[in-house]
């Protein structure tokens, strides 16, 4: 058998000749007939584009053009969820199984259509890191899975519920890829039946009719026949094989787990310490990709402790400086340690030159690629000229786009409001004469911006509340503000307690002198 050949010339042979988890084929495609006319609810397919999430795919494809198509009485939806940093070829491989699903389903009048979600524009993994100054993704602070997965898929599907009622979600999960996912499939099953209850979306029951395969018994019936909308399935053999990783699977709640350690995911993703998935690809051929990981490689290195104090703001994106407790020393006296806030403006500055400068490189050899989007452009330089501790007045990111590609985009004319750099050096001369933080002032005009013009300025005055009592000036200027303000708080502590004591002392003397008082009077009636 040659690479591009397939053991059966039909996917109907292969089903008539093969059993899977100690089952006949065929009796899987009966099964999944049976829930389809069971109800009118709409099915949504999750399709990573991996092995797993293929084979479902393919299973139900082929269950429904088994069917009359008088009998194909609802709608199945199939998505898809790019978060906009996933594996090139990966994205590559996805779009084109979803236009031939597409084209084949409408030949064969199949009530099938096959979608892309995205992540909201200013949910983006760009637009946070790079826009909003979010650190790289640790096991600690995961903070795209949701964002970028788990939304725009819940959105999907919360639409769907809301227009037909319920749904049933079919995912290509199987109890074998973990202890923990078998837990999960068995904690939701409903008793009886082929369907679980969604665990975070009313009205969405999932269905997982591989749940029970093995990884050979999903390899056996890729490879066994002809992809059943066109093609086969050696290319996404050979890419497994390339990079040795797993499957990325397409991520509905936050019981599902996102990728990690081998599996195929965002080439951007700083959770694991190595992206082999990457490196794999590298080494079978795909050097270019070198690029990726070198800039994926310099994100993962901020995480690490001993950089993140270079690379990030001392305060959080609230204006404030955080403080936690640290290691307890000899003397048994717990050291504070400031949490480390948002990249400093300087440092995304950087990278989206860096990111620009690769991508621009990559088209120059040939790569049909996309790093990041227009949109997302918009979207970070709005994020950065009203950044909460470094307002970008300055307006940098249309500059750093044009000394990358020498041409502009379509910019929003005077985004930048009514300030300039000029104004930015201007307030940094005379915040400097009149020792007040550069910040605070571009802060406090800005907000005069916002409310010059209208009738009624409700709420001025508690903005303005707000942003005093954030932290601002040096770290160095902070901390001894904040010791001052401590030890004044500990003196009128102590006076407060002081007054109270004599307090007493003068109520005690006061109910003396009464007493006292009386019994000279009655004293005085005895004589």
């Amino acid at each position: 058998m040659s690479q591009k050949e397939t053991l059966f010339s039909s996917m109907d042979e292969m089903l008539e000749a093969y059993d899977f988890a100690g089952r006949p084929a065929l009796d899987l495609i009966q099964e999944i007939q049976n829930l389809y006319l069971e109800n009118d609810k709409p099915w949504v397919i999750g399709f990573s584009g991996g092995k797993d999430s293929t084979t479902v795919l393919s299973l139900i494809y082929v269950a429904l053009t088994r069917l009359p198509e008088k009998q194909r009485h609802k709608h199945i939806y199939v998505i898809s969820s790019d978060t906009l940093v996933e594996t090139p070829m990966v994205v590559d491989m996805v779009n084109h199984a979803i236009e031939a699903i597409n084209q084949s389903a409408q030949k064969l009048s199949l009530p099938m259509s096959a979608h892309v979600v995205y992540p909201a524009w200013g949910e983006t993994f760009w637009v946070n890191l790079l826009g909003k100054g979010y650190p790289a993704p640790t096991q600690n602070f995961r903070w795209c899975t949701e964002r970028m997965k788990i939304d725009p898929v819940s959105e999907f599907i919360k639409d769907k519920i809301a227009r037909f009622g319920e749904v049933i979600v079919v995912l290509g999960a199987r109890s074998q890829e973990s202890a923990s996912r078998a837990q999960v499939i068995a904690k939701h099953k409903i008793e009886g039946s082929s369907l679980s209850r969604h665990s975070s979306l009313p009205g969405a029951f999932t269905y997982m009719p591989i749940e029970d395969w093995t990884f050979d018994e999903v390899w056996m019936y890729l490879l066994g026949a002809p992809a059943p909308w066109g093609g086969d399935h050696f290319e996404l053999f050979e890419l497994y094989k390339d990079s040795s990783a797993g499957e990325c699977p397409l991520v509905i709640d936050t019981n599902t787990p996102s990728c990690g350690n081998s599996r195929f995911g965002c080439w951007t993703c700083t959770v694991v310490t190595k992206d082999r998935a990457i490196e794999g690809l590298i080494d079978s051929g795909e050097v270019w990709l070198k690029k990726l990981k070198s800039f994926r490689n310099k994100l993962y290195k901020t995480t690490l402790p001993e950089n993140k104090n270079e690379v990030r703001n001392f305060k959080r994106r609230t204006g404030r400086v955080s403080y936690a407790r640290g290691a307890v020393d000899n003397d048994n006296i717990t050291e504070i340690k400031t949490i480390p806030g948002p990249y400093l403006l300087e440092y995304r500055k950087k990278w989206l030159k860096e990111l620009l400068t690769i991508e621009k490189k990559l088209v120059e050899e040939g790569r049909n690629i996309q790093l990041i989007r227009p949109e997302e452009l918009h979207a970070i330089r709005k994020e950065w000229m009203f950044d909460p501790n470094e307002p970008d007045w300055s307006d940098e990111l249309p500059k750093i786009y044009r000394d990358v590609y020498k041409v502009d985009l379509d910019w929003v004319e005077h985004d930048a409001g009514a300030f300039s750099q000029a104004d930015a050096d201007l307030i940094a001369q005379l915040s400097q004469e009149h020792s007040v933080p550069t910040e605070l002032v571009m802060k406090l005009l800005e907000l005069e911006l916002s409310m010059d013009g209208l009738s009624r300025r409700k709420g001025l005055f508690g903005k303005i509340e707000s942003l005093l009592k954030n932290d601002w000036g040096t770290l160095e200027d902070i901390q001894a503000a904040k010791a001052e303000a401590t030890h004044s708080s500990n003196l009128k502590a102590k006076l407060r307690q002081e007054l109270k004591g004599e307090s007493e002392d003068l109520h005690l003397k006061s109910i003396y002198d009464e007493q006292l008082k009386a019994l000279t009077k009655e004293y005085e009636a005895l004589k």
